[in-house]
């Protein structure tokens, strides 16, 4: 069987969770929890973060290398389609030259949605400004088209509101998603514990983003282990096809062949 990787704007990663470096007590955790996920690749949210422009600051940079690392700059905290391109503008300026990004243009402080409007407008000044977008979306397949059209890289639908931990609300929006889009679909937002992300998997999606839900468990190293399997597990099970389901129906686990009936048994004795 070849390798089943996932492939983003033309480079393969071994790895489909992809993990964020936010909200951890400091690097040391940062770096713990994401070599105990095995993620290859790492958000950053460059408004809130230092690499490199605080220089008397520590630096994510030192914590995790981006010789090991492939990291995805996004645009957390930004509510307009200029404030977004000036901060990734910026991510490129600082990682010489990075073009992979991850897109998020917020609607509201309050729910963190995506405002789907300054999010195309940004996505396309994006794209013809070179760079590989990854986007951050909500799960409307429509608006996903869109994205693909624009020429995003992936599409990243939420789950659920971001850091709610509420897991997967409406999985047919999902799979309405994966079925209209070539791209790869990541979800991105929502989810809160490992069978939120091997249910992701199960649908097909091809990978998960997560932060909230690894750097707020009690005990987070623990958790971004239980991601790692879940991913993994989820995924061999979408490619194994799962059963189809029978309601009203019931069917013996075992071969019903051979077996010694009653008559039988009354026969014998």
């Amino acid at each position: 069987m070849a390798a089943d990787t996932l492939i983003i704007a033309g480079k393969s990663f071994s790895s489909r969770l992809l993990v964020g470096t936010g909200k951890y007590k400091d690097f040391a955790q940062t770096r713990a929890a994401i070599e105990a996920s095995g993620a290859e690749i790492v958000t950053v949210a460059i408004r809130r973060t230092n690499i490199g422009q605080n220089p008397n600051e520590p630096s994510l940079l030192d914590a995790l290398p981006p010789s090991r690392f492939t990291y995805l700059p996004n645009t957390a905290g930004c509510y307009s389609a200029d404030d977004a391109v000036r901060t990734l503008c910026l991510a490129r300026e600082l990682l010489d030259g990075h073009d992979l990004v991850k897109l998020e243009v917020l609607g509201d402080p309050q729910s963190l949605y995506p405002n789907m409007p300054e999010t195309l407008k940004a996505a396309s000044r994006l794209v013809g400004d070179g760079f590989k977008v990854m986007v951050y979306c909500s799960d409307d397949p429509i608006q996903a088209k869109m994205l693909e059209d624009a020429g995003c890289v992936a599409i990243m639908p939420l789950a659920s509101l971001i850091g709610s931990g509420m897991g997967i609300l409406n999985p047919w929006n999902l799979q309405l998603i994966i079925e209209r889009v070539a791209l790869p679909v990541l979800v991105d937002a929502g989810v809160g514990t490992a069978s939120d992300a091997a249910i992701a998997m199960e649908l097909g999606c091809d990978g998960v983003l997560m932060n909230t839900a690894i750097a707020a468990a009690r005990d987070p190293i623990l958790m971004a282990r239980a991601m790692k399997k879940a991913v993994e597990a989820g995924r061999e099970a979408y490619l194994a096809g799962r059963m189809p389901k029978k309601f009203y129906t019931a069917a013996p686990s075992s071969p019903i062949e051979g077996l010694i009936s009653s008559a039988q048994n009354t026969k014998a004795a």
